[in-house]
């Protein structure tokens, strides 16, 4: 699964989010079983693909892009889908989060595609052996 593209697997990873947040709503204070299956699933899987990706995104980057496109998806699916409230400010407030999520895209594509060499380095885990402590 490293040979995909880890902006794909984000993305991926977006939706399933989304669809667990509305799986939440969904489960009246989780009290429909259905719905709550689907908000375990989801988020479990969500965090599957974002740790995937994060092998090759910047942490930073990465969790804001997952965090401010799934929140303008909820938003935009709540006023869809629950016929949530429609305010000047809310749509701004999307827009801002939007142009948000471009300006940290952009400026990870001007820095390179992810964490430095040195920092991979500095952050691996030494395997270690069975029996050993």
């Amino acid at each position: 699964m490293n040979a995909l593209n880890p902006w794909l697997l984000l993305l991926i990873a977006i939706l399933l989010e989304v669809a667990g947040t509305l799986c939440l709503k969904l489960s009246n204070g989780m009290a429909r079983l259905l719905p709550v299956l689907g908000v375990v699933v989801f988020y479990v899987s969500t965090f599957v693909l974002m740790a995937i990706s994060m092998k090759r995104l910047e942490v930073g980057t990465a969790y804001a892009v997952w965090a401010g496109v799934g929140t303008a998806l909820v938003t935009l699916f709540g006023i869809i889908i629950f016929g949530e409230s429609v305010a000047w400010s809310k749509l701004a407030g999307t827009l801002l989060i939007i142009g948000g999520v471009i300006l940290l895209h952009a400026s990870t594509k001007e820095a390179g595609s992810g964490p430095s060499e040195e920092g991979r380095k500095q952050h691996q885990i030494p395997e270690q052996r069975h029996g050993e402590q």
